[in-house]
């Protein structure tokens, strides 16, 4: 018996056999197979790698940025329809609006007796809710370009001076804006207690 170069105990053969045994090993050790990637081949995988993820990274930092835009205008309209829903259902209840206000302001006597003015401020972009009774004032919407209230009067509610105190309808004209987004939103309310002949 006899060690080959690994070290692997071998059997006892003629030295022609031992001779051929050595020849292939020798022919074997010119050949080095070797496995796993190159340098240049990890540094391209790096890069495509890197480039992928860039494109990802863009992607998801896009759609985030589309989400916050999303639910900002979302919330603004939400707020401005809020805000038109309350000024309508209180006109259609209530009564004695004041045709003398601007197309900025609305004033007018609830059901419950409150005089209550909604009042447009464009230096603020605001609209708001003033309790005239003791004189506190409510931000009622946010972000609001424009705002008009316009007035039908009564076909009579003529004061002895012949001067108009009263509509019958209002119409509600309320334009919103977030970032490059503007939404103008409209709404009417007749006020039923005016309806009378």
């Amino acid at each position: 018996m006899f060690l080959d170069d690994f070290g692997r105990r071998r059997p006892w053969c003629f030295p022609s056999c031992r001779r051929k045994n050595m020849n292939e090993q020798n022919s074997h050790r010119g050949h080095i197979h070797r496995t796993g990637f190159t340098i240049v081949e990890c540094l391209l995988g790096l890069a495509i790698s890197a480039v992928l993820l860039t494109a990802v990274a863009f992607a998801f930092n896009a759609s985030i940025v589309n989400y916050r835009e999303n639910e900002q205008m979302y919330q603004t309209i939400n707020y401005a329809r809020q805000a038109l829903t309350r000024m309508t259902s209180q006109l259609r209840t209530g009564y004695w609006v004041e045709w003398l206000e601007p197309d900025n302001r609305c004033r007018f006597t609830t059901s419950q007796d409150q005089d209550i003015t909604y009042e447009f401020r464009s230096a603020d972009q605001k609209l708001y809710l003033i309790t005239n009774n003791n004189g506190r004032q409510y931000v009622l919407c946010d972000n609001v370009t424009a705002a008009t209230f316009t007035k039908t009067q009564t076909d009579g509610g003529l004061d002895p001076e012949g001067n108009y105190h009263d509509c019958k309808s209002v119409q509600i004209s309320l334009t919103v804006r977030t970032g490059d987004f503007q939404r103008t939103l409209c709404a009417a309310a007749v006020i039923r207690r005016n309806l009378a002949p």
